[in-house]
């Protein structure tokens, strides 16, 4: 029962994460954001499930290579990674502010 709590807790601080997210300030830099992008992804969605798109379409390709490098990824892991990124990211903010 306390893996079901403990997964539950994951997903809740999770989502309020994916929230605290959207308030990162417009200095963060476009690698983070992908970070950011395809640990969300492997969260919510699992293993990347589209083909990649075409050369000419970059940013969603770039969006598509950060999801497909954390493809191993299990939902758990990726909530937790996307966690203390974010965590890193607002103490990075707060520290140039």
């Amino acid at each position: 029962m306390s893996i079901l709590r403990s997964e539950a807790l994951s997903v809740e601080e999770f989502e309020e994460y994916a929230e605290k997210a959207k308030s990162l300030p417009d200095s963060t830099t476009n690698e983070s954001k992908l970070i950011l992008y395809g640990l969300y992804k492997q969260a919510t969605v699992g293993p990347v499930n589209t083909g990649r798109p075409g050369i000419f379409n970059m940013r969603d390709r770039a969006k598509w290579d950060a999801w497909k490098a954390v493809e191993g990824k299990s939902k758990e892991e990726a909530m937790n990674d996307y966690i203390t990124k974010v965590k890193q990211l607002l103490e990075e903010a707060g520290a140039s502010a």
